[in-house]
């Protein structure tokens, strides 16, 4: 941080944006690498509700929209399938909106607090919520408060991709930062994202707490066997 410019103690806001957009291209790279964008279609193909009539998918703190605009390119959800990504800084919006359209990808970007009505969730019973690594950004009594919004919305679905912490994340996290990110913070941020990840039992109890008409599971791969795609796995509510 103190190599940023600044103005009588003040940030440049300029450089701290230029600088949130570089980490962001190491984000989507990380996403790239452990297939986030099949993995969630996957997922999420199983929790579509029912009919043709027009079903949106809301990824939550979306970033640069990795995950929304590989969905998109591929096809892997159906056509009436609406692909919609929320974050709350604009910039990260404005480069996701300015990506989508170089590409010719079929999803859209919107800055708002998700979880606002109208901001993206217009019809709860046909909204699937989703989201990959923003659960360890929230402290353990804030995370009753995430599942109670997204129930209060009566969304018919949510997949909430996190790391799994075990005994050697907070290792794998320092040897694949060094070895893949460029920038300082990336590397710090990702060995810090490991050793804030909450585990399963913490994650489902803040579910049952907050969303308690949904039937919710931890989708976690084998301990015994681990493969390095598992190191994020998702958390899965359906409305009863």
């Amino acid at each position: 941080m103190a190599r940023l410019p600044e103005r009588d103690g003040v940030l440049d806001v300029a450089a701290v944006d230029a600088l949130g957009l570089r980490i962001h291209r190491e984000l989507q790279r990380l996403g790239e690498e452990l297939q986030l964008g099949r993995r969630v279609a996957s997922v999420v193909g199983t929790l579509l509700p029912t009919g043709d009539s027009p079903v949106r998918v809301v990824d939550v703190g979306c970033g640069l929209g990795h995950v929304l605009r590989s969905i998109a390119a591929h096809g892997d959800l159906p056509e009436h399938v609406e692909l919609v990504g929320v974050d709350l800084n604009p910039v990260l919006v404005s480069e996701a909106s300015r990506l989508a359209t170089i590409e010719g990808v079929g999803c859209r970007f919107v800055s708002g607090d998700a979880f606002e009505p109208g901001v993206a969730v217009a019809d709860g019973a046909r909204t699937v919520v989703v989201s990959s690594g923003l659960m360890h950004h929230l402290a353990p009594d804030e995370l009753s408060g995430f599942f109670a919004a997204q129930a209060q919305l009566e969304v018919f679905a949510f997949a909430h991709w996190d790391i799994a912490p075990c005994l050697w994340s907070t290792m794998g996290a320092w040897i694949f930062h060094q070895a893949r990110m460029r920038e300082p913070i990336s590397r710090h941020d990702g060995v810090m994202s490991a050793r804030r990840a909450h585990p399963a039992e913490t994650l489902l109890a803040a579910a049952e707490r907050g969303a308690p008409d949904y039937a919710v599971e931890v989708r976690e791969g084998s301990r015994w066997h681990p493969r390095a795609l598992d190191v994020l796995r998702p958390l899965v509510g359906v409305r009863r």
